[in-house]
């Protein structure tokens, strides 16, 4: 079997989930029983072993730390989180920046994509994801008006394969482009 090689996420901030920022909520723990599954299976089914998160409070996160905790069962695994600016936690809660850097403690390797903010940070941050990555694997609602779904778009036009999972549904759908560029 061929190895891809890498997938990064994307997915919707804690408020846009149907939970919100209850993760012990039985539909979160559904959620990342689904993500972990999706993810050992990019590993076992295409050999994927090497993980982006931008690290966003959210889906990003919760994909990162099941990363994490996979690598005791596959250790050739990596994660990278791409961080679109310096300052990208500095407004969150003590909390919420105590989980933002114990995973970058944890992570295999760091890639700072700029210093200061800037309007467009978080797109390049995407961007950057996507383009260094066969798969993507996306929470994502299905509304283009937000990060999530510009990503998406992207990933699609330059011919990722792309796993959907619905936040609200947890239907799963995959898709694979082509990319005539690339052909």
């Amino acid at each position: 079997m061929k190895e891809n090689g890498v997938c990064c996420f994307t997915g919707h901030r804690p408020m846009k989930l149907p939970f919100g920022p209850d993760e012990s909520h039985p539909k979160c723990n559904q959620l990342k029983s689904i993500l972990r599954a999706e993810i050992e299976r990019l590993i076992t089914e295409h050999r994927v072993c090497r993980f982006i998160t931008g690290m966003p409070l959210g889906i990003d996160q919760i994909c990162a730390e099941i990363v994490l905790d996979l690598k005791k069962e596959y250790p050739q695994i990596m994660l990278e989180c791409a961080i679109p600016y310096e300052g990208q936690a500095i407004q969150w809660s003590v909390e919420q920046r105590e989980r933002y850097f114990g995973i970058l403690e944890k992570c295999d390797e760091e890639t700072m994509l700029q210093t200061r903010y800037t309007k467009d940070c978080m797109q390049k941050r995407n961007r950057y994801m996507v383009d260094h990555s066969n798969h993507v694997l996306a929470v994502w609602d299905g509304s283009f008006r937000n990060g999530s779904g510009q990503t998406v778009r992207y990933a699609q036009k330059m011919g990722k394969m792309i796993t959907i999972i619905r936040p609200d549904t947890l239907e799963i759908t995959r898709e694979k482009q082509t990319n005539k560029a690339n052909e």
